[in-house]
């Protein structure tokens, strides 16, 4: 009898602890979805090269008026242990002026400038000529807080989007499209996480908005730059993580306390209940 409550308030208490563990585990995870918060607009225009590529957040939809022909960029930051999605929507023109379709096409950059490849997705599509639209995906490898400096893995910084008519008909030059880009994240957790980080994430540049706006008229006036060609600046909503937490140190946790249950309730089954009775004292 002894032994059983002895068992069952270990099991109590061991589920308790995991279920804590748990909990602060979906916690800190769920610090780090992606999602729109707070009443900024998405931009409703795009840049013409990296330098001016305009910043999104991730679940924010951001769209752009260009011409076929044109190159639009956008920059969102990923963090580590996130899986982003892009997806990207091209509105053609009335079919009748389009006697051709185009092939769109999305290429996804790091903070570094190297081009990303897709694990899935719809990167590049032909419109049809009867067409009212392209709709084009890419869903990146997971964003990793640490590799190694030869190899091309996704880390933490600035991510750039560059949608652009691959390959344009004589037809299709300049016809007005509109596009729309939004990019979401999946939080893959501890399955992806490694034993290291970055001393900093991969962004452009070192000066923030506050400096630049700070030097602009200064800068205007001494060489004649043009407000607005600030590099990206954007972080996630909660800062940067560089990898310091997974759902790991859950597990990690879980299993040492699993562990020491299991301990006491093997103690506990073996030991017996002490002297016989039949066995005199002094024995």
């Amino acid at each position: 009898m002894r032994t059983t409550k002895l068992l069952a308030t270990a099991g109590l208490l061991g589920a308790s602890a995991l279920t804590a563990l748990l909990g602060a585990g979906t916690a800190f995870a769920g610090s780090g979805d992606s999602g729109s918060s707070g009443d900024d607009k998405a931009p409703t225009e795009a840049g013409t090269s990296f330098r001016t590529a305009q910043e999104v957040e991730q679940g924010r939809r951001a769209t752009a008026g260009a011409s076929t022909g044109d190159y639009l960029y956008w920059s969102f930051p990923a963090d580590a242990g996130q899986r982003p999605t892009v997806k990207a929507t091209v509105k053609l023109p009335d079919s009748a002026a389009r006697p051709s379709g185009a092939t769109w096409r999305i290429d996804v950059y790091d903070g570094l400038r190297r081009r990303q490849s897709c694990m899935y997705g719809s990167q590049s599509r032909a419109a049809a000529p009867d067409a009212t639209s392209v709709d084009l995906s890419c869903t990146l490898r997971t964003v990793r807080a640490w590799s190694e400096p030869w190899a091309n893995d996704p880390l933490p910084g600035t991510y750039y989007v560059r949608l652009t008519a691959a390959t344009p008909t004589p037809s299709d030059q300049g016809l007005p499209v509109s596009a729309e880009v939004e990019v979401t994240s999946k939080e893959v957790g501890g399955s992806s996480a490694v034993d290291g980080s970055l001393a900093a994430p991969l962004v452009p540049g070192s000066t923030t908005k506050e400096a630049a706006a700070a030097s602009d008229d200064s800068s205007d006036e001494e060489n004649g730059s043009q407000a607005g060609q600030t590099l990206a600046t954007g972080e996630p909503e909660d800062g940067w993580s560089s990898g310091w937490w997974s759902d790991r140190w859950v597990w990690t946790a879980a299993g040492g306390i699993l562990a020491a249950l299991a301990g006491i309730g093997g103690y506990a089954l073996t030991r017996g209940t002490g002297r016989p009775s039949r066995v005199p004292p002094g024995m």
